[in-house]
């Protein structure tokens, strides 16, 4: 007399073909998460390229603006982007104080002025600062600017 528990394997190529089938879904929905999380990593850096780029615009807008110091903001853009600045004039504090700054190369007489803009961008939530640092002049000199 056989063992009937051996010879009776109809049910093996079933439960294969699901462990198959879970291991395939496993790898799915593992791809899937990856997918997402990739799309969501290049979403928030092209807002952050977009916010970078409107404190780069304002920082430019600051400069553009000098000597005047005073703040300024507002949208542009075809996303609405947001920019922002304020500028920070560095030269005389009292009346005393002459204000005015030395470059290494010119002369004594050659006087130049420090300004300071600070820009900010934001786009859908990312937000991003420029720092910019402006020498004026040169004063008091026969060439005036």
């Amino acid at each position: 007399m056989k063992n009937q528990t051996l010879t009776n394997q109809h049910g093996v190529a079933l439960v294969v073909a699901l462990l198959i089938l879970l291991v395939l879904t496993l790898i799915g929905l593992s791809s899937i998460s990856s997918s997402i999380f990739e799309v969501k990593i290049a979403g928030n850096e092209r807002f952050g390229k977009a916010a970078f780029y409107a404190s780069k615009g304002g920082g430019q807008v600051g400069i553009n603006s000098l000597p005047n110091v005073d703040p300024y903001s507002g949208n542009f853009g075809e996303d609405a982007s947001y920019r922002s600045g304020k500028m920070t004039d560095h030269g005389p504090q009292s009346s005393t104080d002459l204000g005015l700054m030395l470059k290494p190369g010119y002369e004594v007489s050659w006087q130049f002025t420090r300004f300071q803009v600070n820009a900010t961008g934001q786009s859908f939530g990312a937000t991003k600062e420029v720092e910019v640092q402006i020498c004026f002049g040169p004063f008091n000199t026969q060439y005036n600017n």
